[in-house]
């Protein structure tokens, strides 16, 4: 029997202690289970939600199926990572991020199938409802080789190659995208809700980055190194600029199904182009003053 999104938030909180006591393992009905904990943030109250979840892997891919026993509705969590698609895994003893993307088309059905023969009862979940249960890839970083962290200028690096690599991603998903359209198959892999999902990982990872250096980073260091003030004032109104830019990156994406290919391009290029500019600024004005400074802080 697979393990959804279980029902009573008691229920689910004494599952979540166990698994965080025993290293992942936990007893009862879903003692030998592959269970994870999947930590999403509300859509609307913006607040954090962990849930104990069963996965499958396929094809080399983390996956969850949001089939909440089969109900009528998708289970909350799922709605959440649409919102914001930054979720957190806790995987035996492993801790990280991933970006949750659902599978789209014939991708889906094909890992849909692949789930059923390693946990049956999702099929037996998906034949009591008429809602198609989606399949979600938890996407962990793996584009960009693992900086050792040592200094704030190696975590700021850490966090501006992630994000570059989720804008190498719209931009090459963008590409696909255009070049299935323009073949002439019937039926091109659909690449909405992956390009969808890439972009607003980029946007709440860059909103995420921009507030902690805005409200701690930034003062802090217009403490200690004063004759950075300058430098900073200007980097903090260049992140105001930053998210006009970003609000028009979601709203190019949201013109991708009856976009001029060509116009479409150059604009995203134009965007991309302007984002990494700044990241790369932040980088030149920054990494001098933040590579003495240890990461983790020393207490």
């Amino acid at each position: 029997m697979p393990m959804s999104s279980l029902s009573s938030s008691s229920f689910n909180q004494s599952v979540i202690d166990e698994f965080r006591a025993n290293g992942g393992k936990v007893g009862g009905p879903f003692e030998g289970g592959d269970l994870l904990l999947l930590t999403t943030v509300g859509a609307r109250s913006g607040r954090e939600h962990t849930v104990p979840l069963g996965y499958v892997r396929a094809e080399g891919l983390l996956l969850i199926v949001a089939s909440a026993a089969g109900a009528a509705e998708d289970p909350q969590w799922y709605r959440n990572l649409l919102a914001r698609p930054v979720v957190g895994v806790e995987l035996g003893t492993e801790v990280f991020d991933a970006v949750a993307v659902p599978a789209e088309g014939s991708r889906r059905d094909r890992l849909f199938a692949a789930v059923v023969r390693a946990a049956p009862g999702y099929g037996d979940y998906q034949r009591h409802t008429e809602r198609l249960l989606p399949v979600v890839v938890l996407e962990q970083p793996g584009d960009t080789t693992p900086r050792e962290v040592a200094s704030l200028a190696d975590k700021l690096l850490e966090v501006h190659d992630w994000l570059r690599g989720q804008l190498r991603h719209v931009r090459a998903e963008t590409e696909a995208h255009f070049a299935d359209h323009g073949t002439g198959a019937e039926a091109p892999p659909p690449l909405g809700l992956q390009i969808r999902q890439h972009c607003l990982a980029f946007c709440q990872g860059l909103t995420i980055h921009h507030t902690g250096e805005d409200q701690g980073v930034f003062p802090a260091l217009a403490h200690s190194h004063p004759h950075l003030r300058d430098t900073l004032d200007r980097l903090a109104e260049e992140h105001r600029t930053v998210a006009r830019l970003k609000d028009g990156l979601v709203a190019l994406l949201a013109e991708l199904g009856s976009a001029e290919p060509e116009r479409f391009r150059a604009e995203l290029a134009r965007l991309s182009a302007e984002l990494e500019a700044h990241l790369d600024h932040e980088e030149r004005e920054l990494l001098p003053a933040l590579a003495d400074i240890p990461f983790p802080p020393v207490r």
